[in-house]
């Protein structure tokens, strides 16, 4: 059975959170900045703030600016590389010839 009271789940001394109590809100620019997918993201910041010069595109997370014509572009991401091609960045194929020979020498107990 309900009590009857109508201030249910409120604290006792409570009032309504208005203006006046939280204290005027500080100015506020919007700033529209646009990613490469053509997104538009507007957030906002105070007045006497330093915009940066790029946002995170919420919706795609790319780098957004404000030049709508000219945005940043995407970051380039490297594709997966196995261990063997690192290797081939650091060594030539007659290096590894010579590696792979040296190798099988031990092996055969000739060194």
């Amino acid at each position: 059975m309900a009590s009857g009271n109508a201030i249910r789940g409120s604290r006792v001394g409570a009032g309504p959170m208005g203006e006046a109590e939280r204290g005027e809100s500080a100015p506020r620019l919007r700033i529209s900045f646009w990613c490469s997918n053509g997104h538009e993201t507007q957030p906002s910041f105070a007045s006497d703030a330093q915009v940066p010069e790029t946002w995170d595109c919420p919706r795609c997370g790319f780098p957004a600016g404000q030049d709508r014509d000219n945005p940043p572009d995407p970051p380039r991401t490297e594709p997966y590389k196995t261990h063997l091609a690192y290797v081939r960045e650091r060594r030539s194929d007659e290096d590894g010839e010579a590696i792979l020979a040296e190798a099988l020498a031990k092996l055969r107990g000739e060194i």
